[in-house]
This record gives C-alpha cells, sequence and structure tokens, in this order.
C-alpha cells in the first residue's frame, strides 16, 4: 500500500503541479512503430530516474506481476455537416444515447431549434445522413435522432472522426489516426478519446509480457470529455472531477487478488486503469470487490493506493488532474524532477508522445 509522505500531502494547490512546456515537445504524430517510444523508469524507492525504450518493458516485469489494460474502445465520435435550414457548418461531439435519442454537444452560429435537420459529411466531404433536432440548449447540447433510424454506434463507425485533443493538430484527424489512436487491444467502444499509456503496446509486446510470466487482464474505462478541461481552481479540494463509466469484473478480481496473496504486483497501463481499480478497492472498503458504475474518483495527495503497485503512464498537462494523480503515486518532488529530466532530454510529451514506468 502506497501512502504520500506528510509533507507531501500538504501540496493541495493547483500551482504546485506547474511546469514549462517548450510547445515543439508536444507530439504530433505517433512513432513509426508503436514500441519505438522512449521510456522513463522512476524509482519510488530509490528516487532513481532511468532511461530505457517501451521495446524493454517486460525487462522490468516480474514472473507473478499481473498488467492490467483499460480495453475502452474510442468511437468516432465527432460529427461534421451542416444545418440544413441556414447552410451554416455544423459540427458535433457525441457524448451518450438513449432510446435512439442522442446527446451532443455541439458548435454552429445560432440557437438551433427543435425540428432542424442537420446534414451530415462522412470525412470524404460526402452528404451521408440526415439528423432531426429533438431539443436544444444555450449550452450548446441538442437532442438529436437518426432519420432514417439506425443504431447510433453504427452511424458513428461510418460517418464519424476520431476527436483528436486539441493540441495534435488543433484536433484535426488525419488517416494514420484511425489506427493509432487506438490500443491493439481495445474491444468495448465507449470513450471519445484514448486511454493513451497503451498505445505503446503491440500484439508482440503482449506476447512477451505474457512468456515473461506475467498475467495481463482488462477493465474497462469509458474516457469522457471532460479528459480535455482543464482544473478551474486553485485549491484541489474544490475540484469536482467528471463522472465515467468503470467496469472490474469478478474474474479479474480473482485473478489480481491471487497475483498478490503470491507476492506479484499489480501494474496498471494507465491513469484510468489507476482510477478503476482505486475504485473498485474504495467500493470494497480497501479490497478489490467486483464494480461496474460511474466513477468520479479524485486521486491527489494523501490517497492511500490500496490496489496499484506500479504505473505506466505518458507524461501529462501542467496543472491537470492527471500529473497530480501521478505526483500522489510517486512523490511531487520526484514527479516535477522526472519532467525536468524528460524536457532536458527531449522525451515527447502528451498522447502520441514517450512514457514513464513508475516502480
Amino acid at each position: 500500500m502506497t501512502t504520500a509522505s506528510s509533507n507531501e500531502s500538504e501540496k493541495n494547490e493547483l500551482d504546485d503541479y506547474n511546469f514549462e512546456l517548450p510547445r515543439e515537445l508536444i507530439a504530433q504524430e505517433p512513432t513509426a512503430r508503436r514500441t519505438d517510444s522512449r521510456m522513463m523508469i522512476i524509482h519510488r524507492s530509490s528516487g532513481r530516474i532511468d532511461h530505457a525504450s517501451v521495446k524493454d518493458l517486460p525487462d522490468f516485469l516480474r514472473a507473478g506481476d499481473a498488467m492490467v489494460v483499460n480495453d475502452s474502445r474510442v468511437i468516432p465520435a465527432r460529427l461534421v455537416g451542416y444545418r440544413e435550414k441556414t447552410r451554416g457548418r455544423w459540427e458535433g461531439l457525441f457524448l451518450r444515447e438513449e432510446n435512439g435519442v442522442a446527446e451532443l454537444i455541439c458548435k454552429s452560429r445560432g440557437y438551433i431549434q427543435p425540428g432542424e435537420s442537420i446534414v451530415l459529411r462522412d470525412p470524404d466531404g460526402r452528404e451521408v445522413q440526415r439528423l432531426v433536432v429533438v431539443a436544444g440548449s444555450e449550452r450548446g447540447h441538442v437532442l438529436l435522432r437518426a432519420e432514417p433510424e439506425l443504431p447510433w454506434l453504427e452511424l458513428l463507425e461510418a460517418n464519424g472522426r476520431v476527436p483528436l485533443p486539441p493540441y495534435i493538430r488543433d484536433g484535426q484527424m488525419t488517416s494514420v489516426d484511425k489506427d493509432r489512436y487506438q490500443t491493439v487491444y481495445a474491444r468495448t467502444p465507449g470513450s471519445v478519446a484514448a486511454p493513451t499509456a497503451g498505445l505503446h503496446i503491440t500484439q508482440e509486446l503482449i506476447a512477451r509480457i505474457r512468456a515473461a510470466g506475467v498475467a495481463l487482464v482488462s477493465v474497462t474505462l469509458h474516457v469522457g470529455l471532460g479528459t480535455f478541461r482543464p482544473i478551474q481552481v486553485n485549491r484541489l479540494a474544490d475540484h469536482k472531477m467528471h463522472s465515467e463509466y468503470a467496469q472490474i469484473t469478478d474474474p479479474v478480481v480473482k485473478r489480481l487478488q491471487s497475483c498478490r496473496s503470491e507476492g506479484g504486483r499489480i501494474v496498471a497501463v494507465g491513469t484510468t486503469s489507476v482510477r478503476t481499480l482505486e475504485t473498485s478497492a474504495q467500493q470494497g472498503n480497501g479490497t478489490l470487490t467486483p464494480w461496474g458504475g460511474q466513477t468520479d474518483i479524485f486521486l491527489k495527495p494523501g490517497h492511500r493506493f490500496a490496489a496499484v503497485d506500479a504505473m505506466l503512464t505518458n507524461f501529462h498537462l501542467p496543472r491537470s488532474s492527471l500529473i497530480v494523480l501521478v505526483s500522489a503515486f510517486a512523490n511531487r518532488e520526484l514527479i516535477l524532477e522526472a519532467y525536468r529530466k524528460a524536457i532536458e532530454q527531449q522525451y515527447r510529451f502528451y498522447s502520441y508522445g514517450d512514457c514513464m514506468l513508475i516502480l
């Protein structure tokens, strides 16, 4: 069980998690191969920082460990078209669907009226589908139904675009993103952004990890729109995390409990896996338990990590909930020192960037 030091637990202001990042270090494209990314190694007990490659990941795992990945699949949730009434450009981001009616957050000029039609264009610019506005709001959220009706997931897969974060090419998708902004083990549709630590992993690497005696198990957390929203308050205690759907099944819980009982480590791939595991432990009063539902857990200094022993994670935005989470796990001063070294040595940052393994 990992506990932040008493000194670190006092670092509960957002300004304590700031750093200057040269814009040219924000990765705009993925590496030629997923495993080409660099991997910084952080040893929590000693404070030592080493440098390796993602290809070396199996060398840092031990027989009996369990690696936990998030199997959520990114859906092409961004839709582009025009308002039939005004011919003005329209853009929407799918949030959720119920009984054939979907909620989207949209951008267009003027207030969209119920009964209006939206004509969608596919990524090649062809008119492909009509949507009808059921209800709208001044906050930019609208309820829409497809005409003719068809399953929304099918509509998105056929006509949607990958909703890239704004710091990658201003959010503009290219042909490479459909494959590379998706983990190789993604199978449960529902995310609007990729669980990016897993983007480094290939089927070949998974085979090597398993050959080393490490179990690989899956949880699910659907990354929501809130992942793009910055923290708006300086006191972390005042921040309310966005809610996202997560699930961990009984067979996975039993496998992880067996791993721990036999002296193995639980190695979480990505902050989404960490949040899912720690929510499960929170639901079980400190013990992993099968669970599914909405989680808004905010992991910050002072949190006692009950379900995670090591973490693979990318380099995150300054002043974000993710760098706060990583700092809570590994000590804020050590993480900020690691980030300083990463900038000095020209590591690539954010979704398509390099990663760190915290042991």
